[in-house]
């Protein structure tokens, strides 16, 4: 790397809630609300019929199983996730959601684990709870050290980045929502009322209006701009022509680095633009549905970790892929197949990015 750069780990959504929180250490009331199925059990029992025998009582190191290693080895300076869980152990679901996604608050320890930094909170899980478990999730992610963006005690503080320092400078993660990742319109923070920093929408307008904010935030000498963003479908390749021109709009007017999309189960476009890497959306990195029938084409059970390298002004040199594959409640390394049907997929939809499959079974991205 060239002196100054900084290697950063972004993954897309980290669902430890319902059946993950049940082979932990702790775990919640497993009861759930959904039409589909009525206890958190119901979902370990599913991935146990597929894959096998899951442990329980699980220490916080096995959910990210291989993870974990490369991570040591690759050692990035910021590791930002998406955490799509309430941690809490508030009872009172949100009235009429349906599907509640919660971490018994002494679970914080996975997320300590494998050493992250920064939980964007700004989904459509983080409530699932209501405000009294919000307060609990925040309460219980500051204290365990974790940066959170995205969400917070009221606006500002939704707008509010969080900060880690990396060498050469600093990184700020910008988080925020739009309505079609299925935020609820109630959860949006206002300036006397906690929640998360929800779009009105992604029009021009609203594109400029957030990156006038981005751009005018006091900013130093090496910093690192990332603006994470829980938008659009769970499910296809297509792009949403507004979520690419607001992407774009925030790197050419609002000085942004990184474009970090999530909310779509599977990993789509990987693009480079004018240097700066945009995620249109990251996919599932951690989720409880093994064993679900439906949406095989897309693959669902394979992930991706994606360690960019920033140059100190905020130029992608590189990345490197993590594949993934989860089995059993846990991270395990793609096979050979796997990892090339990733890179099929990823060489098919991208944009700007040529891809390599090094001998370490990893898969490197230049501009």
């Amino acid at each position: 790397m060239i002196l100054g750069a900084a290697l950063l780990m972004l993954s897309g959504d980290v669902m430890l809630g319902r059946g993950i929180d049940q082979i932990l250490r702790h775990s919640v009331d497993p009861v759930l609300y959904e039409h589909y199925m009525r206890t958190a059990k119901g979902y370990v029992e599913l991935a146990e019929q597929k894959s096998g025998p899951i442990p329980r009582q699980a220490g916080p190191e096995y959910v990210w199983g291989d993870a974990l290693a490369i991570l040591k080895t690759q050692n990035p300076s910021a590791r930002i996730v998406n955490l799509e869980t309430a941690v809490t152990t508030v009872s009172e679901p949100w009235p009429g959601k349906g599907i509640n996604y919660r971490m018994h608050p002494a679970n914080v320890d996975l997320l300590e684990a494998a050493h992250i930094d920064c939980a964007v909170i700004s989904n459509n899980h983080v409530l699932d709870w209501g405000r009294k478990g919000f307060d609990e999730t925040l309460k219980t992610l500051h204290r365990a050290g974790l940066k959170t963006a995205g969400a917070g005690s009221n606006a500002a503080d939704a707008a509010a980045p969080a900060i880690i320092d990396v060498p050469g400078g600093r990184v700020l993660v910008f988080a925020m929502a739009d309505r079609s990742s299925g935020v609820p319109a109630d959860w949006e923070a206002l300036p006397a009322r906690s929640g998360v920093r929800l779009l009105p929408d992604l029009s021009r307008k609203t594109a400029e209006s957030i990156a006038r904010q981005i751009k005018t935030h006091p900013r130093k000498t090496g910093d690192r701009l990332i603006a994470s963003i829980h938008w659009g479908s769970n499910w296809g390749y297509d792009v949403d022509s507004d979520e690419e021109r607001f992407a774009k709009t925030l790197i050419d007017q609002g000085g942004v680095d990184i474009v970090h999309g999530h909310s779509s189960h599977h990993p789509k476009r990987i693009e480079i633009y004018r240097g700066r890497l945009i995620l249109y959306g990251a996919g599932d990195l951690i989720n409880d549905y093994e064993g679900i029938s439906g949406y095989e084409e897309f693959r669902p059970d394979l992930s991706l970790l994606y360690l960019p390298v920033l140059s100190q002004t905020g130029a992608l040199e590189s990345m490197t892929l993590v594949p993934l594959r989860m089995k059993r409640f846990r991270l395990n390394r793609a096979s050979t197949e796997e990892t090339q049907w990733l890179l099929r997929t990823m060489e098919r939809e991208s944009r700007g990015a040529k891809f390599t499959l090094r001998k370490d079974g990893l898969i490197e991205v230049k501009p």
